[in-house]
């Protein structure tokens, strides 16, 4: 394992060499797990696109289980640059700053760069040859099938992202997966016809080159509630409809008061539905469980305002993002810490990808 010391606010690289064999007697035909324990011990990966700021989407449905894993596993996070240009290729005036951005909001949250490996998918110049290898030989047609392309072409279709790149983006995370050794992926519900994807194409390699060759991801399915938006579709950066990591006080308050609630419920002591609130599901989410059911009880009673009930989530929010808020600016003012944090993931990442890019050259024959 590489060993990491702090100088000052800066890291400093001791050592970058990880071990790159893995337990290949280890079974891996189990597509989807669910419980963290069966995580332990081995190599999880997640990328996080570079697109702008982090939600609390990404808190709820991913952060926080990262945050576990990575004392109990051996846990890579990169930022994927080149993916964020399937649908941002037009204007890469902020890349930069995006990238730098999407970490300060990473390590802010909890991510550790003495626990967890923090690399650019783009200071890896070998995930490019492996996803051209992979590229030669995955159907079109899995391709066209993919459920969140169409989703994709449907929902921002105001953009020209009909484009290769944006269709075989799964042949890219497959090769960021595989190039690392990536043993689990977290995902989503809805990203697991994505992590599908990336085994099919694991498997037919392997079944053309080589049994082995490339480790078949199993997915570990995020424990996490769709977080609403503004507008009561899920939160998305891509809908405008987001509260982010360090938005203001300010900000967090206006923002949900903009939430629409139970639509029956109009006056103030009308009885409410918390099972339809946008408002209640946040306070599933933000408020302590101990708690939660009185907000409720008092909903159905009528004795709950919906205004009342916007500002009190408010202030839990606000209390649940003080922090990240403050460590991030921190950050931001110190770029040349995230320089080295990525500098030293880079470090430990390439030595891994040449095995494996050895491996994949040794089996195509070239």
């Amino acid at each position: 394992m590489s060993e990491v010391h702090k100088s000052g606010s800066h890291v400093q690289v001791v050592a970058t060499m990880f071990d790159v064999e893995r337990d290949t007697a280890r079974p891996r035909n189990k597509a989807v797990i669910t419980s963290p324990q069966d995580v332990a011990g081995r190599r999880v990966l997640t990328g996080y696109r570079p697109t702008g700021r982090l939600h609390l989407g990404h808190l709820v449905g991913n952060i926080r289980n990262n945050l576990a894993l990575q004392t109990e596993s051996e846990t890579f996070f990169f930022v994927a640059d080149w993916h964020a240009l399937t649908t941002a290729y037009e204007d890469t005036s902020e890349l930069a700053a995006d990238v730098r951005e999407l970490v300060a909001d990473l390590m802010a949250c909890g991510l550790d760069p003495d626990e967890s490996v923090i690399y650019r998918q783009s200071d890896v110049p070998e995930v490019a040859e492996l996803f051209v290898y992979l590229s030669m030989i995955t159907p079109l047609g899995w391709l066209e099938r993919n459920p969140t392309h169409k989703e994709q072409l449907r929902e921002l279709e105001t953009r020209h992202i009909n484009t290769s790149g944006n269709l075989a983006y799964p042949v890219l995370q497959t090769a960021d997966i595989t190039i690392v050794e990536g043993e689990v992926v977290p995902v989503g519900e809805d990203q697991l016809p994505h992590l599908e994807l990336a085994r099919e194409i694991v498997r037919r390699f392997n079944g053309l080159y080589g049994d082995g060759i490339l480790i078949e991801p199993i997915a570990l399915l995020s424990v996490g509630a769709r977080v609403p938006g503004t507008d009561g579709r899920k939160m998305s950066k891509s809908y405008g409809n987001a509260i982010y990591l360090d938005d203001d006080p300010d900000s967090i308050t206006e923002k949900l008061r903009k939430y629409v609630t139970d639509p029956l419920k109009i006056r103030l002591h009308d009885p409410g539905r918390p099972e339809v609130c946008s408002i209640f599901t946040m306070h599933e989410l933000f408020t302590p469980p101990s708690e939660v059911g009185a907000v409720a009880a008092e909903c159905r009673a009528g004795d709950r305002g919906c205004v009342a009930c916007k500002a009190e989530i408010a202030v839990n929010v606000v209390e649940e993002l003080a922090p990240i808020r403050k460590r991030k600016l921190e950050l931001i003012a110190d770029p040349g810490q995230i320089g080295d944090v990525l500098a030293h993931g880079a470090k430990c990442v390439r030595p891994i990808a040449a095995a494996t890019l050895d491996s994949v050259r040794d089996g195509i024959g070239l």
